[in-house]
């Protein structure tokens, strides 16, 4: 299995082979497919494992992934260039349209944490969502900043400048992070808003969830926003944050499957729109609050995109089909949670709906 602990350092590196090396079919075997995706950087240490372990499954069928980001996935998408896209944000109003007949389908789940370097600090610190706004928007400018101050009385908090770090590309993340300021923070909401790229009124920016952990270890006194497997594999330190229940949580497996848990019920049919879903600031008193979805995207007439013929497709929905399911077993080792089988029933409903010229491709 992948070492998760590489990846930091090979993620860029290997998203710049799948983008520069060309793929040769073998023309010999005729079963051979080579499958392309592109999109959201929170999933890629599972995508990049589910590469490696399909090979077991199914040597015919190579799987390419640029780790690019959400948006530039959701683009690639809609121009049809890759066989799927990946996005930590669901598809918007505009892009549904755009799209015309797209599913989602929610290969697993993660969360966002607050991951800062602060060299003095041994003790774990809290913060709450309108303190995190506050440190975003520039307002709180020190980490011994009074509002700081009052959440860790027993921490030593350095009298130095806050380095906010966001990111600098079109990112599902960013999109997870934001729709949860937004709803803490009705200063945030008012002048910053929701989406894959905002405005940002400080700090510095930094491609992918590669570039901002190495831009938080790499600069003192400095805090961002990471997916957790990030943080797992860079060993950083990251915040406990306070849910709606006024509990400070430390982001960890359990914690995010109580988010989750929290939205199962109401979630649509993989055909409908999701743009209105959202793990954030969940209830419960054990739910960590910035919590999400990653989304593999399709359309449901798979004849839509010209680059796939009808073996391409078949190898694509048996390929995710996997994922959705025994693929799962390496979500947790990796810091993901593994989805629930009332997300795995939505899923397979969803392909077992998708067609090929109007034909099912799952026939069993």
């Amino acid at each position: 299995m992948t070492n998760l602990t590489n990846y930091r350092i090979l993620g860029i590196s290997l998203l710049a082979v799948s983008l520069l090396v060309p793929v040769y079919v073998n023309s010999v075997n005729a079963q051979q497919v080579t499958i392309n995706g592109a999109g959201a950087t929170f999933p890629f240490p599972l995508i990049d494992t589910w590469r490696v372990e399909y090979q077991n499954v199914n040597p015919d069928v190579s799987l390419n992934y640029a780790s690019i980001g959400s948006g530039g996935g959701v683009k690639q998408f809609l121009e049809k260039t890759v066989d799927f896209g990946a996005t930590d944000a669901p598809l918007t109003a505009t892009e549904l349209q755009q799209a015309g007949n797209p599913v989602h389908i929610p290969e697993t789940i993660g969360s966002v944490v607050l991951a800062y370097n602060l060299p003095e600090v041994t003790t774990p610190i809290n913060l709450t969502g309108p303190v995190i706004a506050d440190i975003f928007l520039g307002k709180i400018a020190k980490w011994d900043d009074p509002k700081i101050k009052e959440l860790n009385p027993d921490v030593a908090l350095p009298s130095e400048d806050i380095i906010s770090v966001h990111r600098s590309d079109g990112s599902g993340t960013t999109f997870v992070f934001t729709d949860y300021l937004a709803k803490v923070s009705s200063e945030w909401l008012d002048s910053i808003g929701v989406g894959k790229s905002v405005q940002w009124p400080s700090g510095i920016g930094a491609p992918g969830n590669e570039g901002v952990a190495a831009s938080i270890q790499g600069s003192p006194y400095s805090i961002g926003y990471i997916e957790l497997a990030y943080a797992l594999t860079t060993q950083m330190n990251f915040a406990s944050v306070q849910n709606k229940e006024g509990n400070f949580i430390t982001p960890s497996l359990n914690s995010t499957m109580d988010a989750v848990s929290a939205a199962a019920a109401t979630l649509p049919q993989g055909s409908e729109s999701w743009t209105n879903v959202t793990l954030t600031d969940p209830s419960g008193p054990n739910s960590y609050p910035i919590s999400s979805f990653s989304y593999l995207l399709l359309y449901k007439e798979l004849s839509t995109n010209p680059s796939i013929d009808e073996q391409k497709a078949k190898a694509i929905v048996d390929f995710i089909e996997w994922a959705v399911t025994d693929g799962q077993q390496f979500a947790e080792p990796l810091g993901y949670v593994p989805l629930p089988q009332s997300v795995v029933d939505i899923n397979e409903a969803t392909l077992k709906s998708l067609t090929f010229n109007g034909n099912p491709i799952l026939t069993n």
